[in-house]
């Protein structure tokens, strides 16, 4: 066959597979074995490693070597993924109040960590490694600042404690508490009905002491049930039935009360087995009702046959059964026991509030002289000790707002104790006397530039419409509904959000306890009467914005 290729052109030729697999033998020397043998007894001791050096852990990581430049660092353990530690003790941290229990450090664990600084320093270039045990005690020499929550508590304990909450202890009503209690335990012992009426003024006990008895009573006997209303709460004085039975029967009762239901309640209140019942009636003088019919049926229940019912009342007045229900007293048997709470006296106000401000720990928050003018001012007053706590409570947060005011930080070096509760700045008497000249409406007295608070802008709207409303139809009283209407127009006019109705009682509220305005209650939210404690001279003075209230006089109402 012809050759076609012409003999000029140039051949390249290839490496035969053959020839790049076989070996020289006379080339492999006897180190060549050696390092084979080697290699292979370090693969067995040697673990094998993930392929991605990110998967990679602490030192087996290869690739994080110093040589290589700056990029994403590999996945760490825990130990080394942490913070870095702080070499020098210098620097202040800030500590809150669940964080003040860190122990100081021991003397040993101080003396090993001066010994550890001491050798680090000597080496230079080197790494300094530390153990978490190292690392604390130069932690905790660090200047730790603690902010003022700390400094603060004795305030918030001694406003915790002055709540008009059932206390544990009830001192100076030991003779009235010794009374109830047997009276309970006679008729609750013995299954023997029977009837007690408690009376006296506001703020003197009467709840409390029963209440207190109540749960006491719960733990020693067994056998009677306790039905506790507020017959402040209900629509009318016939609607007490239908409660009453809700409780008893455990079903509700939509309609009102009638013949069916008054017999159902005879029977439950007469029957054979069951415990006995402890109806506490609280304000039951709102129980009013034309020829008194329902105040006369609740206390001739305990006097049924095989009655169960012992029935306990609680009213301001002294003598709602002598004066409201003389039909009792020409039957023997179904007049009630009388027990009157008096006003509490100068010495056994002041011996409440110290006695609630002893379980304060270890601190004096309100000055003996500041405690004895309050109980003598509101013994003077009304007697009432919910207003003695109250004064001293609004004393209390006016001077923790002072020191708030001027205390931010303090460190932490300066006090004697993490724990212990310091108290900044008393209660004085002239505190006392600043919150008792607002409540009583003379705002004038002891009073300074930029020391009293200034009101929101809802209250201010509010006693401005009542001022509008007073000289509007030139009476001192108005109600409520009336008040919110003449509100709601002004809220209107100076373009305002208005708040609704039961946000208004609760401005009103605000406002009486700050001795603005005067409250008289009702059982309906809108009858509930509202007049001005103050003069009207005296309102642009006390709410201390001239021109928001001048535009509402020059406005007026419809």
């Amino acid at each position: 066959m012809p050759q076609t290729r012409s003999q000029s052109q140039a051949t390249i030729s290839f490496p035969k597979k053959k020839v790049s697999r076989t070996l020289d033998k006379a080339k492999i020397s006897g180190d060549t074995k050696l390092e084979l043998t080697n290699l292979q007894a370090t693969r067995r001791s040697v673990k094998i490693l993930p392929l991605s050096p990110r998967k990679r852990l602490g030192d087996d990581n290869l690739c994080n070597t110093p040589h290589l430049p700056p990029c994403s660092p590999p996945k760490q353990g825990k130990k080394e993924n942490g913070p870095p530690c702080s070499r020098s003790p210098k620097g202040r941290r800030l500590v809150f109040d669940n964080q003040l229990t860190m122990k100081s450090p021991s003397k040993k664990e101080q003396t090993r960590a001066h010994q550890n600084k001491i050798r680090s320093s000597g080496r230079k270039g080197q790494e300094i490694t530390t153990n978490s045990e190292q690392r604390c005690p130069l932690e905790k020499e660090s200047a730790c600042v603690r902010l003022f929550k700390q400094e603060g508590t004795c305030y918030q304990q001694a406003k915790l404690v002055l709540n008009t909450a059932v206390p544990d202890r009830l001192p100076a009503r030991e003779k009235e508490m010794n009374v109830i209690r047997n009276f309970l335990r006679e008729h609750i012992c013995g299954k023997k009905a029977g009837s007690l009426y408690l009376s006296g003024a506001p703020g003197t006990g009467k709840t409390a002491c029963l209440s207190r008895i109540l749960q006491d009573l719960k733990k020693e006997l067994k056998g009677f049930k306790t039905i506790m209303l507020n017959c402040m709460s209900l629509r009318s004085a016939q609607a007490v039935f239908p409660a009453i039975a809700q409780e008893i029967c455990q079903e509700e009762v939509s309609r009102p009360a009638g013949k069916d239901m008054m017999k159902k309640l005879e029977y439950h209140m007469t029957a054979e087995k069951g415990p006995m019942i402890v109806l506490v009636l609280d304000e039951v003088d709102q129980l009013d009702s034309k020829g008194q019919d329902v105040l006369y049926t609740l206390f001739e229940w305990p006097w049924l046959s095989n009655s169960r019912l012992v029935l306990i009342g609680i009213a301001n007045t002294l003598d709602l059964t002598d004066r409201i229900l003389p039909r009792l007293q020409a039957r023997e048997k179904c007049k009630p026991r009388l027990l009157n709470f008096p006003p509490y006296t100068k010495n056994q106000i002041a011996t409440i509030l110290q006695d609630r401000l002893d379980l304060v720990s270890g601190v004096q928050v309100l000055d003996n002289a500041a405690i004895q003018f309050c109980a003598r001012k509101v013994s003077a007053l009304s007697g009432d000790v919910r207003k003695a706590l109250d004064v001293c409570r609004r004393a209390i947060e006016i001077v923790e707002s002072d020191v708030k005011s001027q205390t931010v930080l303090k460190p932490l070096s300066e006090c004697k104790s993490p724990s212990e509760s310091l108290v900044p700045k008393r209660v004085g008497l002239i505190h006392i006397s600043q919150v008792i000249s607002e409540v009583d409406g003379n705002r004038m007295t002891l009073s300074k530039e930029g020391t009293q608070d200034s009101f929101p802008l809802q209250q201010k709207i509010l006693v401005c419409s009542l001022l509008l409303l007073t000289r509007q139809l030139k009476i001192k009283e108005v109600t409520l509904g009336k008040l919110y209407e003449a509100y709601s127009h002004v809220c209107r006019k100076q373009q305002v959000a208005a708040v609704d109705q039961s946000e208004c009682l609760s401005l009103s509220e605000l406002l009486e306890a700050r001795g603005i305005l005067g409250l008289k209650k009702n059982k309906e939210t809108r009858f509930t009467k509202v007049s001005l404690k103050i003069e009207e001279q005296e309102v642009e003075h006390a709410l201390k914005d001239k021109a928001l209230i001048g535009n509402i006089l020059a406005t007026g109402l419809p």
